[in-house]
């Protein structure tokens, strides 16, 4: 299966051309109350495209899924993440993931978890210390099956949900 996915698709940063293609698959994934706005997505882009992850179908051209995340030195999610880009620091030791998107005829084939496992390889070589997300209880089992640590009920309640706050230390 993973040798599949890692011939399929390929791994890299996002480009700048792409930011509307992301937004899109954004609101494709999530409900509108938890999506990133297009406006916030293509600040994203635009100041933390090496914060990006897509994976491109080779035969397509298609961006098939992507995670986003940014750089910080704090240690706990808060909402200001998802929607002020000025909170990035490239320098940050902690990333805090924003979204993992893939498109849903691209789902149950092994490239969520791929693109996780590429992302986590990418970061501890660039030295980070660790990665935080936060997911809705049903999403906990997947995210623990990928090794990470679910830490408690995060204070961020962004789209009025209560989120796990989860952990990948390296």
């Amino acid at each position: 299966m993973v040798a599949n996915v890692l011939d399929r698709f390929e791994f890299r940063s996002v480009r700048a051309n792409e930011a509307e293609e992301i937004a899109e698959i954004e609101k494709i994934c999530f409900p509108p109350h938890e999506a990133c706005s297009k406006k916030d997505m293509f600040e994203r882009v635009e100041h933390a495209p090496e914060l990006f992850l897509v994976a491109v179908d080779k035969e397509t051209g298609t961006i098939a899924g992507f995670l986003n995340g940014l750089a910080t030195d704090e240690e706990a999610f808060r909402d200001e993440f998802f929607t002020d880009i000025t909170v990035h620091n490239p320098e940050g030791k902690n990333i805090f993931l924003l979204g993992l998107d893939v498109r849903p005829e691209y789902r149950r084939q092994g490239l969520a978890r791929e693109i996780m496992n590429q992302y986590i390889k990418r970061e501890q070589a660039n030295g980070r210390k660790m990665l935080k997300l936060t997911c809705l209880e049903q999403k906990v089992e997947m995210y623990e099956k990928m090794g990470y640590k679910d830490e408690a009920i995060s204070a961020s309640v962004w789209g009025d949900e209560e989120w796990h706050e989860m952990s990948y230390a390296f």
